[in-house]
């Protein structure tokens, strides 16, 4: 699977975790690629189908709760493979913070993105199974609390 980017981005719009593989994009082309297909999926109506075009991609995109989970594939993607990546990426940060909000993400967003980069790895998705994600990262937690007590 080739992922381009992942954005998690509230019901206003902003955005709380990006994550890109595509290397060819300047930060400032970054910024703008967000600013379109945020206001793209968020513009849409909740029975429209959770696909879109967006220059060189297809969007797919999911809400859970107050968050977007945003996805960026390649043409030759599959769109229900990648709608089952969100929720597995769901799922995992759901276990890893016991039902994941937006403040979970804002407060710790360099565990959100431990979780991410297990799951992808150079726009591939690498691991699925959420205890082999979590795990390491609750051992590290149980490793440091150890070393501070």
């Amino acid at each position: 699977m080739a992922l381009k980017f992942v954005l998690l981005v509230n019901k206003q719009g902003q955005t709380r975790l990006a994550r890109y593989t595509d290397e060819s994009l300047s930060v400032d082309e970054r910024r703008a690629l967000e600013g379109e297909v945020v206001r793209k999926c968020l513009a849409r109506p909740e029975s429209s189908c959770s696909f879109l075009p967006h220059r060189d991609y297809k969007v797919v995109y999911r809400r859970y709760a107050s968050l977007f989970f945003l996805v960026g594939i390649d043409d030759s993607e599959n769109e229900l493979a990648t709608l089952e990546l969100i929720h597995a990426l769901v799922e995992t940060l759901d276990k890893y913070f016991g039902n994941v909000c937006e403040l979970d993400i804002m407060f710790h967003i360099e565990k959100a993105h431990y979780v991410i980069d297990e799951m992808i790895m150079d726009g591939a998705v690498y691991e699925t199974n959420r205890t082999n994600v979590v795990s390491p990262l609750q051992a590290l937690e149980a490793q440091i609390a150890q070393e501070r007590a």
